[in-house]
């Protein structure tokens, strides 16, 4: 499994979110899929006339 590493800030950041010791994991992916929910909902309000 591929590791990175994160500055201090983004790790509080990411403490900020965790809800009952969430996992790291489990909070990037869910903001992925915030992310291309929200890309998806953009790229199909471009195809309104």
């Amino acid at each position: 499994m591929p590791q990175i590493h994160l500055d201090e800030s983004t790790v509080e950041r990411l403490d900020a979110l965790r809800i009952d010791d969430e996992e790291y994991d489990e909070i990037v992916n869910e903001l992925i899929n915030i992310y291309e929910a929200e890309e998806l909902a953009l790229f199909r309000g471009s195809d309104v006339e």
